[in-house]
């Protein structure tokens, strides 16, 4: 009965950098410091920790908008790997007190990011693809 394709990606997109835009208004308020840390504690330079904010404001705001859907999911799909890298990765393979994987949250990120990266944002954005 429904049948529309480019709604299905609006919806995608809309929720995917919507919920990420807000991780990155977090980091805005709250600074990259703590990232930095976490950077620094595994040989990597502090100052990558502002990448946080093109993974967590930029692209999520072009998902938004439909502008460079592809280019900025994939951006958001990077970012969901260096977090899980950085924070989560001990919880890879283990399951919460509800039955559920401990990362479902991130994963679906990482997997909604990876769909639009390969279905485009659809005709409902700026660049209309």
């Amino acid at each position: 009965m429904f049948k529309s394709d480019d709604t299905g990606k609006l919806v995608l997109r809309l929720a995917l950098g919507i919920l990420i835009l807000l991780h990155g208004v977090s980091k805005v308020t709250k600074g990259v410091d703590g990232i930095g840390g976490m950077l620094a504690s595994h040989g990597l330079p502090a100052f990558l920790a502002y990448g946080v904010y093109v993974g967590e404001i930029l692209a999520p705001a072009l998902l938004i908008v439909g502008l460079f859907t592809r280019p900025a999911a994939v951006i958001v799909a990077i970012n969901m790997l260096v977090a899980i890298w950085l924070v989560h990765r001990k919880d890879l393979g283990a399951i919460n007190g509800q039955g559920g994987w401990a990362l479902e949250l991130q994963g679906m990120f990482l997997f909604a990011a990876i769909s639009l990266a390969f279905t485009g944002g659809g005709r409902f954005g700026l660049s209309n693809k």
